[in-house]
């Protein structure tokens, strides 16, 4: 089963109840990234976006290829998919933030290099070489000379071969050319397909007519010899698709201004008539809607049969184009069926086929006996070989079965193969390695055999991971592909401690051929453990599909538990919240977490997180650097987690993390601080808007933090009309809330968050500093070239200057803002508290009433519930009042200002004070509860105080 959650597909699985651990993903093109459009839009809603990026012109990918058909379900559109480039040095999760905020885009990818995937034996080192080596020893292990019996095959059968460039006039492969008669080479696209003299396949890689051989890439020369080497000329080898042709695509570069090009390979080929194509080539990890789509596109809109090499790697991994969805997966055995030494197993893998000493064509040397290079041989290894035997026997069950689906075809494959998992040399891998090695004749003559599968799997709620104590609903949908099956029962079982099956059983009855069935009236359940998973557990269901007369067949998906973070939605704002400080994501890729979003938007805050600092040097955080990295500071004491409900609000989450001690002489320029974070959300009606965050500082070192500074930075991306290059900030003084809006905007509000700001609720004097993010070379602080400690700590410390409020004005820009605080001291071993809320709405007002509500959510929902803090000499009376209020103050507290709230949270009374004793009247007030909010030099007291 491959259409897992794919949040997983960015990172190495290993076991099936086992701690995920990130792996490197493959290489991208730098600068060069593609978008697909949403349905219903159109170019021109990116202009603005595109301006704020300094990207070039969009450029359609594949505006040749099918439109959806409505009679094969499942297919894709990709004609809204379009490349563009920007500078090298601006990361994929910039742009994507920025596309993805006009509410235009779909997905923002940058463009994988796969490599191929082969061992090739020295073919001088004849000392290596085994004694198979001579000889096409795989033929008779997969039954193909009784197989040619029954069919070989039809020079209409075209087999797509996308690699590196082919050794055109060998003598094995020039026969077997499939040629383009209606595009001859004249320097005219005589067929109007978009490619010039595409007589002879197409280099995709360097965008010329020539797929020919490259002397540094023989990859393509010997994988084509596997599938298609000439049959019955008296020289050479034997092509296992005997009499089927081939379609040579290149995809390596070989100019300068080329680049990898295996995916457009795959659309041309499709586009071009091949009913099979070959994909040897790829590699761990790098998930891509892209490549997916592009591959769905080739499957189910063209109905071509795709074949993949699983890797070359001993491990349990997703391994990609192989492991995607409709693509036949091909790991290797030698010639007693015993798995390959370096290939791939999971539960990914379809079958496999020999992939040990496979003989074939070379095109590169002259021959032992001094023949030209256009009929030279080598012996070589890897799943790049055992997947063209696969593609070849595709091509020939295609010409035996010609009113088969490329599903059936697949199908067709599997349920012929001869299983190995008995084997005892195969015992580590059983189960792993598909349903068995492939056998060439029972697939072209076995008529009777039976395939029903689950082809989608639906969580709901849908959730990139989720935590313990979560319950799930799992919807599959199950179609037959070969002979009509009976009783036919899908089972689902966890063989993961921590996921339990509560209600596993689906009894789907009779499905005729291409029947289909789903279990949407009654879906499975799946109940999370409540405690014990290790971080970020993947988890693996099995489906087994049983029938009447022996039928059974299991397929595997994975799901990830227990993150390390959570998701706090229980109202319109959805907030990630992660276990070191940070907002929205815990990486700069934005692919850890689930964003932040309002009312089902699109992520609306690119980057966010904690700083503390007191000094230009000593500053701690989780965010931006230079150079496209992170700062690393924080680290984790206790996960977050999250309660629902909570004893304060509908979700509450606490999560406990600390930066490193400072050492004298060290390099470590950290702040020395203890963080306990909790977070509060309600989903009663006007508290809907708005997230709460309240840190405890806790000073760890032996000296006086003096001051201290605490802040929010967020990196709002809103979308507007233009995209969020035109977007500003601002401040809002009265209610010390930052926020950032969206320029443009009709003036008719949408449900839509056009603005979105932070606002202080408690603690120190309050700071801003509000970011034109690219603004130019000079500005005191420039994100362009990254964001330096004493950069970080400028935007902390500047108070509420009247030049850091705002940002983006007239014409609006990318902007960002720091939301703090300034606490005087901080002596050691003392702990201090302060507060934010995170807040979004449509208009302006509207956010002003969200910041109003937080703080009457706060100060009469959250504080009174917290144990008293006992501070000695602290007074007020009487109370209730009638007016007059006397308060008395510790000595030393160094008040410097009081504030009153009503119940709303709004702030009724402000003023400058000092000294330890003051006197207070209320009288006019109204009657109710109102908060007094004390500001001294190192903390805040509060008591609530009610008017009568």
């Amino acid at each position: 089963m491959k259409n897992a959650l794919h949040l997983l597909l960015f990172l190495l699985l290993v076991g099936s109840s086992q701690p995920v651990r990130a792996v490197a993903g493959p290489p991208t093109i730098p600068g060069r990234f593609v978008l697909k459009l949403r349905p219903g839009q159109q170019p021109a809603a990116l202009e603005g976006a595109l301006r704020t990026l300094g990207a070039g012109t969009l450029r359609q990918k594949f505006p040749h290829t099918l439109a959806p058909n409505p009679e094969r379900p499942g297919s894709v559109d990709l004609r809204g998919i379009y490349q563009f480039e920007i500078a090298p040095t601006l990361t994929i999760d910039r742009a994507r933030t920025v596309l993805l905020a006009t509410g235009a885009v779909e997905y923002v990818e940058p463009l994988y290099i796969r490599k191929p995937q082969y061992q090739p034996n020295d073919p001088l080192a004849d000392s290596t070489l085994t004694s198979l080596t001579g000889s096409q020893y795989y033929l008779k292990q997969i039954k193909a000379y009784r197989a040619w019996d029954v069919s070989k095959g039809d020079s209409s059968i075209v087999i797509g071969i996308t690699d590196g460039g082919v050794r055109l006039t060998h003598e094995e492969l020039r026969p077997q050319i499939k040629h383009n008669y209606a595009d001859p080479i004249n320097g005219i696209d005589d067929d109007g397909d978009g490619y010039v003299d595409n007589f002879t396949g197409w280099d995709l890689a360097n965008d010329d007519n020539n797929p020919g051989y490259d002397i540094t890439i023989v990859h393509g020369t010997l994988v084509a010899g596997v599938a298609a080497a000439r049959v019955d000329n008296g020289a050479g080898i034997a092509g296992l698709g005997n009499r089927c042709r081939f379609l040579p695509l290149n995809i390596y570069p070989n100019t300068p201004t080329g680049s990898f090009a295996g995916i457009e390979a795959i659309v041309y080929a499709a586009d071009h008539g091949c009913q099979v194509i070959n994909m040897s080539w790829g590699g761990p990890g790098g998930y891509s809607r892209f490549e997916q789509d592009a591959i769905t596109y080739a499957a189910v809109n063209r109905d071509a049969v795709l074949v993949a090499a699983a890797g070359n790697t001993n491990a349990d991994l997703l391994f990609y184009p192989a492991s995607y969805d409709h693509v036949l997966s091909v790991s290797g055995v030698n010639n007693t069926d015993q798995k390959s030494p370096s290939a791939t197993f999971s539960h990914r893998v379809d079958l496999v086929a020999p992939g040990i000493s496979i003989l074939t064509t070379y095109g590169y040397h002259a021959d032992n006996g001094g023949g030209p290079a256009d009929g030279d041989y080598t012996a070589v290894g890897g799943t790049s070989f055992s997947a063209p035997l696969v593609a070849a026997a595709a091509a020939l069950v295609r010409r035996v079965f010609p009113g088969f689906t490329a599903a059936q075809v697949a199908a067709q494959l599997r349920q012929t193969a001869d299983n190995i998992d008995a084997l005892p040399a195969n015992a580590a891998w059983a189960g792993r390695l598909g349903t068995g090695r492939l056998n060439v004749l029972q697939a072209l003559t076995q008529t009777t055999r039976q395939e029903a599968r689950v082809v989608t799997s639906t969580f709901a709620p849908a959730r990139t991971a989720y935590a313990p104590g979560d319950t799930v609903r799992l919807t599959v949908a199950v179609q037959n592909l070969l002979q009509p099956v009976a009783g036919l029962t899908v089972t689902v079982t966890s063989l993961s401690p921590y996921l339990t099956v509560r209600q596993g059983s689906f009894a789907v009855g009779s499905l005729a051929t291409l029947g289909r069935a789903s279990n949407t009236a009654a879906p499975f359940r799946l109940a999370v453990a409540t405690s014990g998973i290790p971080l970020n557990t993947k988890a693996t269901l099995r489906y087994r599909l049983t029938a009447t007369g022996g039928f059974q067949y299991d397929q595997f998906v994975d799901i990830l538990l227990n993150p390390d973070y959570v998701v706090l939605d229980a109202n319109d704002l959805t907030l990630t919240l992660t276990s070191r400080g940070n907002l929205a994501f815990d990486n700069l890729a934005g692919t850890i977490g689930a964003g932040v979003t309002y009312r089902g938007s699109d992520n609306l805050l690119s980057e966010g997180g904690l700083l503390l600092a007191t000094s230009p040097t000593r500053v701690s955080d989780r965010l931006r650097t230079s150079g496209g990295q992170s700062r690393q500071s924080f680290f984790s004491l206790r996960q977050a987690t999250h309660q629902q409900p909570g004893p304060r609000a509908e979700q509450e989450a606490r999560a406990a993390f600390q930066d490193t001690i400072p050492v004298a002489g060290s390099r470590v320029r950290s702040v020395g601080v203890a963080v306990r974070q909790r977070a509060y959300a309600w989903a009663t009606p006007g508290r809907r808007d708005f997230v709460v965050l309240e840190y405890s500082l806790k000073n760890l070192t032996a000296d006086t933090l003096k001051p201290l500074y605490a802040g929010i930075f967020t990196d709002w991306d809103l979308p507007g009309p233009d995209g969020p290059g035109r977007n500003a900030a601002d401040w809002d003084n009265t209610r010390d809330m930052g926020y950032c809006y969206a320029l443009g905007l009709p003036a008719t509000p949408t449900p839509a968050a056009a603005y979105a700001g932070v606002r202080l609720l408690r603690g120190g004097l309050p700071t801003i500093y509000s970011i034109n993010s690219n603004a130019p070379v000079g500005t005191a602080v420039r994100l362009a070239d990254g964001f330096s400690p004493a950069e970080k700590f400028l935007t902390l410390s500047s108070g509420t200057a009247s030049a850091q409020r705002s940002a983006g004005l007239p014409g609006g820009a990318d902007v960002t803002q720091v939301v703090g605080t300034q606490l005087a001291k901080l002596a050691p071993g003392d702990s201090t508290t302060v507060t934010f809320a995170i807040l979004a709405a449509p208009t302006l007002a509207q956010l002003q009433a969200a910041a109003d509500a937080a703080a009457q959510a706060y100060t009469t929902t959250v504080l009174p519930m917290r144990p008293a803090t006992l501070a000695a000499g602290f007074n007020v009376y009487p109370n209730p009042t009638a007016g007059p209020l006397r308060v008395e103050l510790p000595l030393k507290f160094g008040l410097t200002e009081v504030r009153v709230l009503n119940a709303l949270g709004q702030l009724v009374l402000r003023q400058a004070s000092s000294g330890n004793l003051i006197n207070l009247n209320l009288t006019g007030f109204p009657a109710g509860l109102y908060t007094l909010r004390l500001q001294g030099t190192s903390r805040v007291l509060t008591r609530a105080v009610v008017v009568h």
